[in-house]
């Protein structure tokens, strides 16, 4: 059982790899007005990746029916293996099921202010039936963390704060969701809209964890190969910019 994305999981807010969403300076569409608070929006899908984050304090607002669908049809639309779609989608929306997920989320009791929570629900035994156990413990997983990103880019790109929570008891969530026994939760997701600014997290630089054709195998001048991606033409772009300021 893991916990929430992004070093960023959510638990408490500690864990190495948290996903939600999240605001950040930069350039893009607009804020998100209309009382909602100010979430930046981006433009284009690799500007949406960079600026997401994950969101634990939201707005007291309800999401409009019109955007939590667009949230879960983007799940919908998630590579699967074998083009399965092993997984159903729970909207929760009612304060006593929220109250409940933030219990079976280990008492994390900002989940239940999320105005929506989507819980991911998996069927392994699908997967088993055309791929065995590999099928069961590894792309049933894989396939629910593809419908998860989609999700969070989505949410991201409407203008809303989202969280992906992984550290939860299974059997409590599935007690609280009439969750039949051959179904799995395997992950949730805090909607809302965002009323914290997250900070952008530190990342490893891309040459530190790439490799080409085979393991530790770099090429000789790595920082000209990944251009503008790369460390020392990122440090030699903030020189520049600082002379000429």
């Amino acid at each position: 059982m893991h916990e929430s994305h992004d070093g960023e999981h959510a638990s408490s807010g500690s864990h190495t790899g948290t996903h939600g969403t999240g605001s950040n300076g930069g350039h893009g569409a607009d804020a998100h007005g209309g009382g909602h608070g100010h979430h930046f929006i981006p433009s284009t899908v690799f500007e949406a990746i960079k600026t997401r984050r994950s969101v634990r304090k939201y707005l007291g607002q309800q999401i409009p029916r019109e955007l939590t669908t667009k949230v879960i049809d983007a799940g919908r639309f998630a590579p699967s293996a074998g083009n399965l779609q092993n997984w159903k989608f729970i909207l929760c929306e009612k304060q006593s099921v929220r109250n409940g997920i933030a219990d079976a989320c280990l008492q994390q009791w900002w989940i239940s202010s999320a105005p929506s929570i989507i819980v991911l629900v998996a069927e392994p035994d699908k997967a088993k039936r055309f791929y065995g156990l590999r099928g069961e413990r590894l792309y049933t997983v894989q396939n629910i963390a593809a419908a998860t990103m989609n999700m969070l880019l989505c949410a991201h790109s409407l203008g809303l704060g989202a969280c992906w929570v992984g550290a939860f008891d299974e059997d409590k969530v599935s007690r609280v969701c009439s969750i039949p026994e051959e179904y799995r939760p395997q992950a949730i997701i805090t909607l809302g809209y965002a009323d914290e600014h997250p900070p952008e997290p530190t990342k490893y630089p891309i040459e530190t964890i790439t490799y080409f054709n085979s393991w530790r195998s770099r090429i000789e001048d790595i920082e000209a190969y990944f251009g503008f991606h790369s460390v020392k033409m990122e440090e030699g772009l903030k020189n520049l910019k600082i002379k000429i300021d």
